[in-house]
C-alpha cells in the first residue's frame, strides 16, 4: 500500500515541485493543499500517513494548523512534519515540542525528498 502524503503550502510552485518529487517514488502518493484550512478538511477524510506542513502561511500558519489537527480525534494521530527555512536548533526543538515528528529544511532537495519523507514516517511509526 503506497504511503499517502499531504503537502500543505500557500505557494503553488512549491506544491507542484513537491507533488512531482514525491510522485517519483512508486510507493508514495502525494496530495497538496493551499492552506491550513484546506489541510484540516482533507485530513478529516482520513487515509493520510504523513502531513508536510509549511510553517509560514497567511490566515492560518503551520503551528496553528497542527494545534487544530491535534485537537480533533479524527486527525490527532496523523504524523506531521514542518517544512521551513527556520531550522536553527532551538526552532527545531520548538516545532518538536508542538508535536511535529520532524522538520524538513527549505530549500529542500527534490531528488531526496521522498527518502526524507520515508525517514520521517519511520520516525513517527509506533
Amino acid at each position: 500500500m503506497p504511503l499517502s502524503v499531504l503537502y500543505v503550502d500557500d505557494e503553488p510552485d512549491i506544491r507542484e515541485i513537491v507533488a512531482l518529487a514525491l510522485s517519483l517514488d512508486p510507493d508514495m502518493t502525494a496530495e497538496t493543499a493551499p492552506s491550513g484550512a484546506a489541510a484540516l478538511e482533507r485530513a478529516k477524510a482520513g487515509g493520510l500517513d504523513l502531513i508536510l506542513l509549511d510553517v509560514m502561511m497567511p490566515e492560518m500558519d503551520g503551528p496553528t494548523t497542527l494545534g487544530l489537527l491535534r485537537a480533533d480525534p479524527r486527525t490527532r494521530d496523523i504524523p506531521v512534519a514542518f517544512v521551513t527555512a527556520r531550522t536553527q536548533q532551538h526552532e527545531v526543538e520548538h516545532f518538536r515540542a508542538l508535536g511535529a515528528v520532524g522538520v524538513v529544511a527549505k530549500p529542500f532537495d527534490a531528488m531526496t525528498l521522498a527518502q526524507t519523507v520515508r525517514a520521517l514516517r519511520g520516525a513517527a511509526a509506533p
